[in-house]
C-alpha cells in the first residue's frame, strides 16, 4: 500500500497552475510536466493478489500503469495493453511489474475490433492459463468547445467503440477463462454523473459503463464473479494535454484543489480485486477528490 504521509491531501501532490503543454494522441509521460507518479516509489504490496492473473487495458500509461504496478507488486502476473503507438510506454509498465518480480507481458490491441479483443484474450490464456482479474481501462476522448457541433460522426465513433465495445467483447470473452472469484473492474469516471459540454460523447459512454456494470455485476453473482467500477475525478495521465485545450488550470475545480495522481486511483483496484472485496459486487467506488456523486 501506499506509504503513510500525514500532509492535508490536497497537499501531497503539485496544484494548479501546471505549465500549459499539449500533446499528439494518445501522449507522452516523458513530456509532461510534472511527472505523473504511478507509484513507482510509494507502493508497497502485501500479498493481496498473490497467483492472480489479470488483464489491464488501456496498461501502458496513466491509471493503467499504476494498477498494473500496484498488482505486480501485490503478487498478481499482468498482461498490459496498448495501442501500436504506445508501445515505448509499455514497455515501461512491463519493466515495473517485472521488476516487482512478476510476470509482464505487453500486447498491442485496438479494442475496437472484435477479433483483436479475442486475440487478447486467447494471448492472455495461452500466457497464463486463464483470467482472475480483467480492468477494462483504455478509453478515448476529445474535448470539443463547441459541444454536440463539434462533434464528428468518426470522433464519435471512435469513443463509442473504445469506451464501450471494446468493454463489452472482452467482459464477455473473458468469462469462459475466468473462475469462480473473479473479477471484472471497470474504469468509468465523474463525467458519468457531472457530464461536461466539451465532453459529452465520452460523458456519455462513461454514463453507459455505470449501467454496464451494475447489470453485468447481478447476471454473474450465480457463478461467483464480481463486477464493479472506479469512478475517478480529475487525473494526471498523457491524455490530458494530448485530448484537453487547457492544462494549466485542470483539476481545480476538485474539493481538494488538484488533479490526481495515477498512483491515488490504484489503491482502489486492487481493493476491488482483493478477497477483501469479497461481498462487494455491482458498486461504484467514487475517488473524484471530494466532488460528490450519487
Amino acid at each position: 500500500m501506499p506509504g503513510s504521509d500525514p500532509r492535508h491531501p490536497g497537499d501531497r501532490y503539485p496544484k494548479p497552475p501546471y505549465p500549459q503543454q499539449d500533446d499528439d494522441h494518445p501522449g507522452d509521460t516523458a513530456r509532461m510536466e510534472p511527472r505523473p507518479d504511478h507509484g513507482e516509489e510509494s507502493y508497497r504490496g502485501s500479498g493481496r493478489l498473490t497467483g492472480r492473473r489479470a488483464v489491464v487495458t488501456g496498461g501502458d500509461s496513466g491509471i493503467g500503469r499504476a494498477v498494473a504496478l500496484a498488482f505486480a507488486r501485490e503478487g498478481a502476473d499482468v498482461l498490459v495493453t496498448h495501442l501500436d503507438e504506445e508501445e515505448h510506454e509499455a514497455r515501461e509498465t512491463v519493466r515495473l511489474v517485472t521488476e516487482a518480480g512478476r510476470r509482464g507481458v505487453a500486447v498491442p490491441c485496438d479494442i475496437r475490433a472484435e477479433e483483436q479483443c479475442q486475440a487478447l484474450v486467447d494471448r492472455a490464456v495461452a500466457e497464463f492459463g486463464g483470467v482472475d482479474v480483467l480492468v477494462n481501462n483504455a478509453a478515448y476522448q476529445m474535448a470539443q468547445p463547441e459541444s454536440i457541433e463539434g462533434i464528428t460522426t468518426e470522433q464519435f465513433d471512435r469513443v463509442v467503440h473504445t469506451n464501450l465495445y471494446g468493454m463489452f467483447w472482452l467482459s464477455k470473452k473473458v468469462l469462459p477463462h475466468m473462475p469462480a472469484g473473479g473479477s471484472i473492474i471497470n474504469t468509468t469516471s465523474v463525467q458519468a454523473y457531472h457530464p461536461s459540454p466539451h465532453l459529452l460523447d465520452y460523458a456519455m459512454t462513461k454514463g453507459a459503463i455505470v449501467t454496464f456494470t451494475k447489470g453485468l455485476a447481478q447476471a454473474l453473482v450465480e457463478r461467483g464473479i464480481r463486477v464493479n467500477a472506479v469512478a475517478p475525478g480529475p487525473v494526471w495521465t498523457p491524455l490530458i494535454p494530448a485530448t484537453l485545450p487547457d492544462t494549466e488550470s485542470f483539476g481545480e475545480q476538485a474539493p481538494l484543489g488538484r488533479a490526481a495522481q495515477p498512483a491515488e486511483m490504484a489503491p482502489a483496484y486492487v481493493f476491488l480485486a482483493s478477497d477483501e472485496a469479497s461481498y462487494i459486487t455491482a458498486e461504484i467506488v467514487n475517488a473524484t477528490g471530494g466532488t460528490p456523486l450519487p
